[in-house]
């Protein structure tokens, strides 16, 4: 078992890095010389305000067959991701010039006044082609930095300058064989047609491999263009210096786009077209950040787990070497949490609610573990938008079950094996946290409503959303459900006293003992959090997912632990009330998680504007903690009654 556990994480390691393996799920396109190549283009972004919103909003040129919508996913619609067609289009390996696109009409009061506030909140075009975003590249004292998109325009003084004429470089790799499939057709359509008739005739295939993009600001002649048409030859060279700006938006003037591509063949293979996004900076900080916290965090829980395990066994064996008559006389001078024998499987306050908590969290940390994994195996690569947030929704849906089924069995247990109100607390599990989440989403999407973000989810997908949670979700965990009280509940080694047993009053209270206790998960997650914050609000594609589901395991280990040295030294001091306690002991780390992402809020994204900004981003990471109080508070609670079974299991009192 031990070797198959080295084998999988060796598999994640390798297929994370990011060196061109791709399961099924995107596939290359091979086109021939001259076949069309149309850009697509995604929502407006900006890390200044968190909100997206449509290209078209603004007075940019509009393809001739209008704008159609692109296939989108789930997952897709719920990052905010709006992909449309463009007016942008090439020729395979054919290197075009001064394209005229389109003169817009003179600027209203309103398009100049929506132009120049996204101009002033860092809003950039995203251009998609292939399936490869378009990139651009920035020196900056001395280093070249790297970015999805380009800004709208810029502001210098008082003045605003758009970036009207966009320069393409298109990397294309030779497909080797000229004698398989080629592909008939453009965008979603395509058609792949085997070759037929001479080997020799045949010619070959090229992929898109690099897709970058130069903006300029050029301030063209407006009489030039009145009679030309989209796609027309700019009747005077363009020169592109995009370290100059000279077209300035100005209210009732018109807007004239154009813009240029030129081929450029490329070692780059196909599955390996993706580095240049994956190439995060600070790559050799991120690795040793990571296997530092990994070592640290191993090395201080091998030691708890090391004194933890003598200080309970010799109290055992100490215990059991002695003769019925000696153990009868220790009993009278019995001290720690042997004294506690008959109450340390009292029923806690609110059971219901602990066993729905979890339930859920044992749904959430089961979604958490399969996504991750299956993301490390290169099932859900970046190269597929959406895919992460529809696989995180469909797992949670499936494992609906196994939180009814412990949800369910746990309340059986804690009731004595009692069936009674076990379908109330199969239907509180399926819809407490869905409901909170729910809660919260809704909010935050009449703010995106109000602001008429694309970021907004659509009345439809609403529906769609409560269709799979109630007529997939609910039944699923009825039917854990079910199979909980049908199964036998766990049988508790001691009795349980008719009159509860006094606490002794502490020296200090127990609870600020379990608050403090989450600090020791949370190193374990504190650096890869600041990777994962970025990749989410600062627009960086987060990639090491071997790592993460490293990290994850570690994070569950320590969790146990944390919460069974808690558990006992609450026990020892004879405080019985140990249920709660063990869930935040472990769960509590979500506090630190919040005032993290606060502190990320004020010193990370300092030019996040507005209320509304920071509202969304508040909401979002409330529920993400919350989510993550649910799953580690329920690996304490779970380890816990395991070593409270086990060590009343292991002695006899009477």
């Amino acid at each position: 078992m031990g070797n198959f556990g080295i084998w999988v994480l060796t598999i994640c390691l390798i297929f994370q890095s990011g060196y061109g393996f791709y399961l099924p799920g995107s596939y290359p396109l091979k086109h021939v010389v001259g076949n069309s190549l149309s850009v697509k283009v995604n929502s407006l972004t900006s890390i200044d305000t968190e909100m997206p919103f449509s290209y078209y909003s603004l007075p940019f040129c509009k393809p001739l067959e209008g704008v159609k919508d692109s296939a989108e996913n789930l997952g897709e619609l719920l990052m905010g991701d709006r992909i449309e067609n463009s007016p942008y289009k090439f020729k395979m390996y054919t290197n075009e010039s001064d394209i005229f696109l389109c003169q817009t009409g003179k600027l209203s009061s309103g398009d100049f006044k929506l132009l120049t506030k996204r101009i002033d909140e860092m809003y950039q075009v995203n251009l998609i082609l292939d399936n490869l975003p378009a990139i651009r590249y920035t020196m900056k004292e001395g280093f070249m930095l790297r970015w999805t998109g380009y800004p709208i325009g810029v502001k210098i003084q008082d003045a605003y300058y758009l970036f009207n004429h966009l320069k393409f470089k298109v990397l294309v790799h030779k497909y080797e064989e000229p004698d398989v499939a080629r592909v008939m057709g453009t965008g979603d359509g395509v058609e792949a047609i085997p070759s037929v008739g001479n080997k020799g005739s045949d010619v070959p295939g090229y992929m898109v491999v690099g897709f970058e993009v130069v903006p300029c600001s050029v301030k063209h002649d407006g009489n030039l263009v009145k009679k030309l048409k989209m796609y027309e030859k700019y009747p005077s060279p363009i020169k592109c210096e995009p370290t100059t700006v000279s077209m300035p938006i100005k209210e009732g003037e018109p807007i004239v786009f154009t813009y240029e591509v030129t081929f450029e063949e490329s070692d780059i293979k196909w599955p390996s077209r993706w580095d240049a996004y994956l190439k995060m900076e600070g790559a050799k900080v991120h690795w040793f950040s990571i296997l530092n916290s990994l070592m640290v965090i191993t090395f201080l829980a091998g030691i708890v787990l090391v004194i933890f395990l003598r200080t309970v066994r010799r109290d055992l064996t100490r215990y059991e070497e002695l003769d019925k008559e000696a153990q009868a006389m220790v009993n009278e001078e019995l001290s720690g949490w042997k004294l506690v024998v008959g109450d340390v499987f009292r029923a806690p306050s609110n059971p219901a609610l602990l066993c729905i908590m979890v339930g859920d969290g044992v749904q959430i940390l089961g979604m958490a573990i399969v996504t991750i994994l299956f993301a490390a195996l290169g099932f859900m690569s970046p190269a597929s938008r959406g895919t992460l947030i529809t696989g995180m929704m469909f797992f949670y849906m499936i494992l609906g079950i196994a939180a009814g089924y412990v949800a369910v069995r746990l309340w059986r247990t804690i009731g004595f094996g009692d069936h009674k109100g076990w379908v109330s607390v199969a239907w509180k599990a399926a819809c407490f946290f869905p409901g909170i989440a729910f809660s919260i989403l809704t909010i935050l999407n009449f703010l995106l409503w109000g602001s008429h973000s694309t970021g907004a989810i659509p009345f439809s997908l609403f529906v769609i959303l409560l269709l799979l949670w109630f007529c997939i979700s609910v039944p699923l965990t009825l039917i854990g459900g079910y199979f909980g009280a049908k199964a036998s509940h766990i049988e508790y080694p001691v009795r349980t006293n008719q009159i509860p047993r006094e606490i002794p009053t502490q020296k200090y209270p127990s609870w600020l003992l379990v608050l403090g206790a989450g600090t020791l998960p949370f190193g374990t997650l504190f650096i890869e959090l600041f990777f994962i914050m970025s990749s989410i609000w600062m627009g960086r594609v987060y990639y090491v997912f071997g790592f993460l589901f490293i990290v994850l395991i570690l994070l569950v280990v320590v969790c146990a632990e944390v919460s069974l040295v808690l558990t006992y030294m609450h026990l020892c001091v004879e405080d019985w009330k140990w249920w709660w306690k063990s869930f935040f002991a472990s769960g509590s780390v979500a506090i630190y998680i919040f005032l993290y992402s606060v502190n990320y809020l004020i010193f990370d994204l300092k030019s996040l504007s507005g209320p509304v900004s920071a509202t969304l981003y508040l909401g979002y990471s409330l529920s993400m903690v919350l989510a993550i109080m649910f799953a580690t508070g329920t690996v304490g609670f779970l380890s816990s009654f395991w070593f409270v079974h086990y060590l009343f299991s292991s002695v006899k009192l009477d």
